[in-house]
């Protein structure tokens, strides 16, 4: 498992994997995360996992995933066409996948949703994460809903204003087919990187969180 470093030792992860269960989630969890280790120069290799998608939407995560990793060497985006809101009852299939990604892929860093979020696509994608690749440093992100599942994230990546503007633009620009949702707004992806940002002090007052369940200290 690769460790965690204390801040200014070693460099960030180069090989890293991130996977969501729709278009968007891995914007919305982890995009300001991914743009800071691009930033640094580091990150030499991003898999990036979309599981559900189709037509319209999976154009929109294609297009997404390019436009945050244009500037990284070695890019590869997968986007399958699991049935949005049926992977427990697809799982095997799911697994399958899975089991064919950890042969094809060998991350040092690893971004899933996190195991306690009441959408059973984003539960099943976080537990077969950790199946699959049981001995990385996986780091679960949180995606805001309705269903009222926010909890109490323990990592912390503070956010620049400039990165946390770029992140919301992002998700604003290319994820045109969901304008009409309530929760799919500006004012919502700022508060909650505000939020974050509170929470862990931020000089910028913003950052993601994260569910670390298990990592080494280097």
């Amino acid at each position: 498992m690769r460790p965690l470093r204390i801040a200014g030792e070693g460099d960030g992860p180069s090989r890293v994997l991130a996977i969501g269960a729709h278009p968007d989630d891995i914007e919305i969890g982890c995009g300001g995360t991914l743009l800071k280790l691009i930033e640094t120069g580091s990150v030499s290799e991003v898999c990036w996992v979309v599981l559900s998608g189709a037509d319209g939407r999976a154009n929109e995560a294609r297009a997404s995933a390019e436009a945050v990793l244009q500037e990284v060497p070695g890019q590869r985006v997968i986007i399958r066409d699991f049935a949005d809101g049926f992977f427990p009852y697809t799982g095997g299939e799911i697994k399958a996948f899975f089991e064919r990604l950890k042969l094809e892929v060998s991350p040092e860093l690893v971004f899933t949703h996190q195991r306690s979020d009441l959408h059973q696509d984003h539960r099943l994608c976080c537990e077969l994460t950790w199946n699959t690749f049981r001995d990385h440093l996986i780091l679960e992100y949180e995606v805001p809903k309705y269903d009222g599942d926010l909890g109490s994230p323990n990592l912390f990546v503070p956010l620049s204003e400039d990165l946390s503007a770029r992140k919301v633009e992002h998700l604003l620009t290319h994820f045109a087919s969901q304008a009409d949702k309530r929760w799919f707004r500006e004012d919502l992806f700022r508060g909650l990187l505000r939020l974050r940002g509170m929470e862990c002090n931020a000089t910028t007052s913003l950052a993601e969180a994260f569910y670390c369940r298990k990592a080494v200290l280097a």
